[in-house]
């Protein structure tokens, strides 16, 4: 027990002093090739927005959601009173049974004949009847068919569903109320696909045509990458800008039909001096990096940094020049630099 004392000493002074000469881990600020571009402000919009119409004639039964809700795609919305819709299908059901066994029997019928024809024990136009009658059997029940198939999609109707997950923004009708085809049920947006629209000034449409990239910040999330950019053919003639549409991948999840967005179009590019984001040290209100010089001195530099960051390097506007060594560890540069201190008040 009495060694163990001056054995923590003696271990704690060791790595104090490898902690003091351990170079460093430093990295140049260099040059880089980063686009340049033009920051415009935008409207999100939803691509999937509709107004859900009446297909065919009824009172309204059932509202099932309200406005703000969210819809499932393919959940009934609206249900209408289908009592006429359901007489007509039952009806086309008794049409479709009887057409199918007149059917049946022409065939029977026409197989008969045709042995018996072929025996020639019947006439050629007894043939020809029977065939014909086939005929006649078989257009009759593929209209019976069809109009099975037509009564179907009228009852259907009846049923109104929604043709995306989305939010209702709206409802035109209420319970009670009678729908006629056409008349418009309720209306919503979904949030699966999102675009922004932006009125860019003219002169600045040959660069977003030729080089066709842009980036729409998310607040507090960063940024994303717009899929397709669309430029509208033809100009507004009180502002002369261009509307420009920005389509967005799906799962932009901070962003919402209204809001009101930065936008930044790449227009070409620009050298900018850049260092790693990890280097960056703030200081309370000062921002700043550890500057290394070739003979392991620190000092502590303040830098104002540019607002754009690419693949984890800041730009730096000013406080730094190029090739100069900055810190990795702002910690560990930190440290050293109080050390430095020290000594050189000891001296």
């Amino acid at each position: 027990m009495k060694f163990r004392v001056p054995l923590l000493l003696a271990v704690f002074s060791l790595s104090m002093s490898a902690m003091a000469g351990d170079p460093l881990k430093t990295t140049i600020a260099e040059y880089r090739q980063v686009p340049r571009e033009y920051r415009l402000d935008g409207v999100v919009e939803a691509v999937h927005q509709s107004t859900i119409s009446a297909q065919t004639q009824g009172q309204v039964e059932e509202i099932l959601y309200d406005v703000d809700n969210f819809v499932e795609k393919g959940a009934i919305v609206v249900r209408l009173k289908d009592t006429e819709q359901r007489a007509r299908f039952s009806r086309a059901e008794a049409d479709l049974k009887v057409a199918q066994a007149q059917r049946q029997e022409a065939v029977d019928e026409h197989d008969r004949t045709r042995d018996l024809f072929g025996k020639q024990l019947v006439s050629e136009s007894a043939m020809d009847k029977a065939s014909a009658a086939l005929k006649a059997a078989v257009a009759r029940y593929e209209a019976a068919s069809a109009g099975l198939d037509q009564a179907r999609e009228q009852l259907e109707y009846t049923r109104v569903r929604a043709p995306y997950s989305g939010i209702v923004t709206r409802r035109h009708l209420e319970v009670g109320e009678t729908a006629n085809p056409g008349q418009k049920l309720m209306s919503g947006i979904s949030l699966d696909r999102l675009r922004v629209t932006v009125d860019v000034p003219q002169s600045l449409i040959p660069a977003v045509r030729s080089v066709s990239r842009a980036r729409v910040e998310q607040p507090g999330n960063g940024s994303i990458e717009a899929e397709k950019l669309t430029v509208f053919p033809y100009a507004d003639p009180g502002s002369n800008t261009f509307k420009v549409r920005l389509d967005l991948p799906e799962g932009s999840a901070a962003l919402f039909p209204g809001m009101f967005v930065k936008t930044a179009f790449v227009i070409g590019e620009r050298r900018v001096l850049m260092i790693p984001s990890e280097s960056v040290a703030h200081r309370s209100e000062v921002t700043g990096v550890y500057v290394v010089r070739s003979d392991g001195r620190v000092s502590f530099r303040h830098v104002r940094l540019g607002n754009r960051h690419v693949a984890g390097m800041v730009s730096v506007l000013s406080g730094l020049e190029r090739d100069e060594s900055v810190a990795l560890d702002p910690i560990a540069a930190g440290t050293r630099l109080k050390q430095q201190m020290a000594e050189q008040g000891n001296d």
